[in-house]
């Protein structure tokens, strides 16, 4: 197997969008972390409550199986999607969570689960704080099962006092996972929140169910800002072959992004997640149309992808198939790049976070993100992704 330590430095580089003088002023991180695989013990299904409103909590939660025969449910052979499930009462079983209880191969039972939260917890406490000296104020979440597994999360000591509050919503994910946010209440005051259901088809023509878009809109610091969670489609079945779903789930998150900049320009926009694609890839240069340089920013293209620097410097997150890839990416609205320190929000810094603990120093994967599981072993590990950030600025 071939080593990438070179490529994945225990000191990952970092980039600055600007030559600003004097020290950071008033400062925020933003950043989201792949927890990879955060489900609890307990054998799951989920649980469609039609006959209440889609934002309600209650529409579509996650339920031990064995309270599935205490619950009105019918037979339900439709699509998947809260719209054709409005007013009906339906059950559907989670594939993946078989595979996290403690009778699995796994053996994954409270001990495992305990020691998970606190790994996730101490990775996303120290996002940032080299520069800001606290926990990031907002953070996405990938590859989590439900609810309770974040609220599990966030009361862990490394984060308990912070105060986060949890913005998330079961996806129709064939796996069970889902993305969400989770942001310090006395820094971000979330004004609305919606999940996208992007619809893609296999080559046999059915549906494939995937992970939503989380669009959350708020005030950061009485700053309007947008954020677009994402967890695209995986190259299963080949890179080539797998991009028209990756170009589909760039185009929704384009209309969602236009359709809140057009209603308020002066919003600040952030798109991030794991896009299974490269800063380079059709999906986020033709379709979604990040940008690589500040300079090629304008009404037309306003996205710039924070990434695409570290990306050209060799710099990874991952590696997918023994090849290394940035697939973790930040891109944001132009309105958030400045050259100057001003009384509102920009861009200071963007990074792979990458510290000595989440890099496996020893063996075929030296050089690695330290990962939770090798097959059905728990190594101790943290996640088979590393982390990505943005530290932000202003005056005070």
């Amino acid at each position: 197997m071939k080593r990438f330590s070179s490529l994945f430095a225990l000191f990952i580089s970092i980039v600055a969008f600007s030559q600003q003088q004097g020290k950071l002023r008033k400062v925020a991180t933003v950043g989201f972390l792949n927890v990879e695989n955060l489900w609890d013990t307990i054998r799951s299904a989920d649980y469609i409550d039609g006959t209440k409103d889609i934002k309600n909590p209650a529409f579509h939660r996650s339920i031990p199986m064995d309270s599935i025969q205490f619950l009105e449910a019918e037979k339900y052979d439709g699509p998947w999607s809260d719209t054709a499930l409005k007013g009906k009462k339906a059950v559907r079983i989670q594939s993946g969570s078989e595979e996290f209880t403690p009778k699995s191969a796994k053996n994954y039972g409270s001990k495992i689960y305990k020691a998970k939260l606190a790994n996730e917890a101490k990775v996303i406490s120290e996002m940032g704080a080299q520069y800001t000296k606290t926990a990031p104020a907002v953070v996405g979440l990938i590859e989590v099962e439900n609810r309770q597994v974040i609220q599990d999360l966030v009361n862990e000591p490394a984060l308990k006092k912070y105060d986060y509050g949890i913005i998330h919503y079961n996806s129709y994910d064939y796996r069970g996972i889902d993305v969400a946010l989770i942001y310090q209440k006395r820094r971000f005051t979330p004004t609305n929140s919606l999940k996208k259901e992007l619809v893609i088809y296999g080559d046999n023509g059915k549906r494939e169910y995937t992970r939503d878009i989380l669009v959350v809109t708020g005030f950061l610091d009485n700053e309007k800002v947008a954020f677009f969670m994402n967890h695209w489609p995986s190259r299963r079945g080949g890179e080539a072959i797998s991009l028209p779903k990756r170009n589909a789930a760039a185009a929704l998150l384009k209309q969602q992004m236009d359709s809140v900049r057009t209603a308020d320009p002066t919003t600040k926009l952030f798109a991030m997640g794991d896009f299974n694609d490269d800063p380079v890839s059709p999906s986020l240069k033709n379709h979604l149309k990040a940008q690589a340089n500040p300079k090629d920013l304008s009404e037309e293209t306003p996205y710039l992808n924070l990434m695409y620097p570290l990306y050209k410097k060799g710099v990874a997150s991952l590696a997918y198939q023994d090849a290394p890839n940035l697939f973790d990416q930040i891109i944001v609205s132009k309105n958030v790049i400045s050259d100057q320190v001003t009384k509102e929000y920009s861009v200071y810094k963007a990074e792979i976070f990458a510290p000595a603990y989440l890099v496996n120093k020893e063996g075929n994967y030296k050089g690695y993100p330290f990962r939770s599981w090798n097959g059905d072993q728990f190594t101790g590990g943290y996640s088979d992704h590393f982390p990505a950030f943005v530290v932000l600025q202003k005056e005070p």
